[in-house]
């Protein structure tokens, strides 16, 4: 079988490869590993941390980058030695001959698709999925619990080891599951343009305003008794 167009097509990839390594010297990663080395700095004393966590990423992506590329340039060179000794398109594994469309599709396979080693499909799914759905079991619509962004806000703060409530918090209290300066915000509200006088203000008959009046009448009547 020819392979000759995938050879020239290894070859000339081969040749992008090595030529982006000495343009960008592997990434830079032939300076050293320091970040005062990396970034160019004499010193990372007087830096601040977000600068230096900037440039951590940013080697940590070169790394990457770099490790990437490598092991692309190992597989072509793999590959091109094969077809110095007459086995490539044959499967390692089973020794069939692999298909000339998966050749064409990826010129450094060294198997056939079934005997591939990577046929799993991962199901992991992001932690903060756990937190989604929890939020969202907890949303019914006959008591209108909605999720709004402050109780959004607790939800995913309740994974916090320390308490996020600290002295002259504009939080009311760490068991108040609004996140209001005021109580009465939770069930007052205005039209686009603000607050333009008590006339304009609307009143809310939800559970929150319920609360509240109950808790004045309650204060009400202990002042009279």
């Amino acid at each position: 079988m020819n392979y000759e167009h995938l050879k020239r097509q290894l070859e000339h990839r081969k040749s992008e490869i090595e030529h982006e390594f000495e343009q960008n010297d592997h990434y830079g990663l032939n300076r050293g590993f320091a970040s005062d080395v990396s970034s160019g700095e004499l010193s990372q004393y007087d830096n601040h941390p977000a600068d230096s966590g900037t440039e951590l990423y940013e080697r940590e992506k070169d790394i990457a980058l770099n490790a990437h590329l490598k092991e692309e340039l190992s597989d072509i060179e793999y590959s091109l030695n094969q077809m110095a000794q007459g086995t490539y398109g044959i499967c390692e594994v089973t020794g069939k001959q692999i298909p000339m469309e998966r050749l064409e599709a990826l010129p450094t396979a060294r198997t056939i698709r079934e005997a591939s080693p990577n046929q799993q499909i991962s199901t992991d799914r992001p932690v903060e999925e756990d937190v989604i759905t929890s939020m969202e079991e907890n949303y019914s619509e006959e008591t209108n619990n909605e999720i709004n962004d402050p109780n959004a806000y607790y939800e995913v703060a309740s994974f916090n080891e320390n308490s996020m409530t600290y002295e002259d918090s504009s939080l009311i209290d760490n068991g108040d599951k609004t996140g209001y300066v005021e109580e009465y915000e939770q069930f007052v509200s205005t039209d686009i343009e603000g607050y333009t006088g008590a006339d304009h203000v609307n009143f809310e008959r939800n559970v929150q305003y319920d609360e509240y009046m109950n808790e004045q009448s309650n204060i009400d009547e202990g002042e009279q008794s």
